[in-house]
């Protein structure tokens, strides 16, 4: 007689003999006391596993129970208004810490357990949890970090998904999880980052930034990040491009910019090279510029200015070759920006041929040869189309404002910006609501990354400029190293 496994068919028992056959897998019942062994196994291993991941918790609790043996209830209330005094002094002494050991993981763990309690749902929803042998496989939630204004949650991918499947599902992971924005950001491989923004820090205006103590080359302040935390922008080894519709707020992060730099342009350790073909945006500061560098308006004189930045611009590289190949700012050997307002001016709508050409030289040379020996280019335009301004790729760090077509943004940004996040033809006109506000994408970070720029108004140009083109106190602060944020 053969024996019929679990693997086997087995004939249903059926007393009509003129029923069809009727087949199943035969059952094989698990005794009771194995099933309560295996899950006992699982509790004791889950409990060590706790006990093993989360030392600290261990430990209050042994301290709570030891004292709760040896003094009973007041015991563990001294001990709890000890406890509670000890944080409200390191709160108060130490706001730092109190934010890096209390708060701030406490926070990170309300926020996991909140994304903990939705993401089943929000996944199936949005159609991220595909179905895989009958079984649904779920996205792993990893850990959140949160700050002032938004959430990064770090979520292990299921084998076979992209980057790319997340931000097609943006906008319904945002609505899931109560947020106004969702934006995907690349992680490692088979992970990517959730940047879910709870509350808009860019929604009001800011007032000018006051002029800092010293000057940062590689992080100058300009405003605000949408997480809250402050905005710079780095000029050292690098040029910068603006790109925004008329009203976007161009100027707020030019005069931010040149408000940032005045310690190091007072003590003569920079230089500001002015090109204002419109006639209406530097002007305000021709007094600034002419006592610490230069001022053109006439396209003729801005070719001259160009020309004369590529000639010192060649001239320090002969001097610096073969003994050095980065710049530190000197008094001898400063570093000097160009700022050139509405670049597409001189570039594209130039009835002159040869005086375009001759700019665009001077443009292309700086920005491909200036980087090394302390020479940067800070241009600003309004319609970014390469028939427009077709050097564009030629500066590193690009800013985009308010942009009238979704194809613009990848034109400033790169191919992909938009589907990264980047929503610049969506910022609005509004000057109360959109003005300053843009994206950044920086050479060492592909991501874009939402700002605002602090309005800089002309009453705070034309005192800034009475205060320094008047007589400077004595010692200035010089420069100090750091990276952009």
């Amino acid at each position: 007689m053969r024996n019929v496994t679990g693997e086997q068919l087995a004939q249903v028992d059926n007393p009509d003999p003129f029923a069809p056959p009727v087949w199943r897998s035969p059952v094989h019942r698990t005794p009771e006391l194995v099933i309560w062994l295996v899950q006992l196994l699982r509790l004791v291993v889950r409990v060590v596993w706790f006990v093993l991941r989360h030392p600290l918790l261990d430990t209050v609790a042994g301290l709570v129970a030891l004292v709760w043996l040896h003094a009973g209830w007041p015991g563990v209330t001294v001990q709890a208004a000890l406890v509670a005094a000890g944080l409200i002094v390191l709160r108060v002494t130490r706001p730092d810490w109190f934010a890096r050991l209390v708060s701030g993981p406490a926070r990170n763990r309300w926020r996991w357990w909140f994304y903990r309690r939705h993401w089943h749902a929000v996944m199936t929803i949005a159609r991220l949890a595909p179905l895989y042998r009958g079984r649904v496989v779920v996205p792993v939630l990893g850990r959140v970090r949160v700050t002032g204004c938004t959430d990064r949650v770090n979520v292990r991918l299921v084998s076979g998904q992209s980057p790319a499947d997340f931000a097609a599902r943006a906008e319904g992971i945002a609505h899931g999880f109560r947020a106004h924005l969702c934006r995907v950001r690349t992680g490692g491989p088979g992970t990517v980052v959730l940047e879910l923004v709870r509350r808009d820090a860019l929604a009001e205006p800011m007032t000018a930034l006051p002029i800092p103590d010293v000057t940062d080359l590689r992080a100058l302040p300009v405003g605000r990040r949408e997480d809250g935390t402050p905005f710079a922008v780095r000029l050292q080894g690098t040029h910068l491009l603006i790109a925004g519709a008329t009203g976007a707020g161009k100027g707020s992060y030019l005069w931010g910019l040149v408000r940032a730099m005045l310690p190091a342009v007072a003590a003569g350790l920079a230089c500001l090279w002015a090109c204002d073909p419109k006639l209406m945006e530097l002007a305000f500061g021709r007094e600034l510029f002419d006592r610490y560098g230069r001022y053109a308006a006439d396209p003729a004189d801005i070719a001259d200015l160009l020309e004369d930045a590529v000639i010192g611009m060649q001239a320090r590289a002969r001097r610096f070759a073969g003994k050095q190949r980065d710049h530190t700012p000197t008094a001898v050997d400063p570093f000097v920006v160009v700022l050139v307002d509405e670049i597409a001016f001189l570039t594209a709508y130039q009835a002159d041929r040869k005086l375009k050409e001759r700019i665009l030289a001077a443009l292309a040379t700086l920005t491909t040869q200036g980087r090394a020996v302390g020479y940067c280019v800070v241009a600003a335009l309004q319609d970014p189309r390469k028939e427009v301004l077709n050097i564009r790729n030629l500066f590193p760090d690009k800013i985009a404002l308010r942009l009238d077509e979704p194809s613009q943004v990848d034109m400033v940004l790169g191919d992909g910006a938009r589907d990264r996040g980047a929503f610049c033809d969506e910022i609005s006109a509004s000057p109360g609501t959109g003005a300053g506000v843009a994206y950044v994408r920086l050479e060492a970070a592909p991501d874009p990354v939402r700002v605002r720029a602090a309005f800089v108004s002309d009453d705070d140009i034309r005192a800034m400029t009475i205060a320094y083109t008047s007589d400077i106190p004595a010692g200035v602060p010089a420069l100090t190293a750091g990276e952009a944020a």
